[in-house]
């Protein structure tokens, strides 16, 4: 920020992001299966992901083959023009798209996303308050798997859907 902002601008925000070390995780979830790991997380008996706490989401409910992510963005995620940026709604599909891929994986095995279409179908603004992504699987792969979601506002309106191939892979 420029020290030489304009008082219109008004005052600057700031936030402030906290994780854990995302290798520890990954050492530990590596000898899980994929919906032990994430029902740990949900728990708290592991801590959340990363990129969780940078864009604010976390998961909620976790089943083999399906998966619920929530998250309510603040203003640090607008872009230029006052809504929410469409990359928010992309990793948040993404994310449960991939996890609900991961629930399907025995111990030692992981995913990568490659692929992923969004469709948009309505802005999200400050007032579309907490967001609910819902991934679920719709064909498992020894190799690749497939998977779709799809985000809703508070008011249960369809703000996206996605649809995503995952490569499964040993980690």
């Amino acid at each position: 920020m420029s020290e030489l902002a304009p008082a219109s601008w008004g005052e600057p925000r700031s936030k402030t992001v906290t994780w854990y070390d995302p290798f520890a995780l990954a050492k530990v979830g590596a000898g899980l299966s994929g919906l032990e790991y994430l029902t740990e997380m949900i728990e708290g008996k592991l801590p959340p992901s990363p990129i969780g706490g940078l864009m604010g989401f976390r998961a909620v409910s976790v089943r083999e083959g399906e998966v619920v992510f929530a998250c309510t963005p603040d203003e640090s995620a607008y872009n230029p023009i006052g809504v929410v940026h469409g990359g928010l709604v992309c990793t948040l599909l993404d994310s449960a798209a991939g996890c609900a891929v991961h629930s399907t994986l025995p111990a030692g095995t992981g995913y990568t996303s490659v692929e992923i279409k969004v469709s948009y179908l309505r802005p999200v603004h400050a007032d579309s308050g907490e967001l609910i992504a819902r991934g679920w699987v719709t064909k498992p792969g020894r190799r690749i798997a497939f998977a779709e979601a799809s985000v809703t506002d508070a008011a249960g309106k369809l703000v996206a859907t996605a649809t995503s191939s995952c490569l499964v892979m040993p980690i």
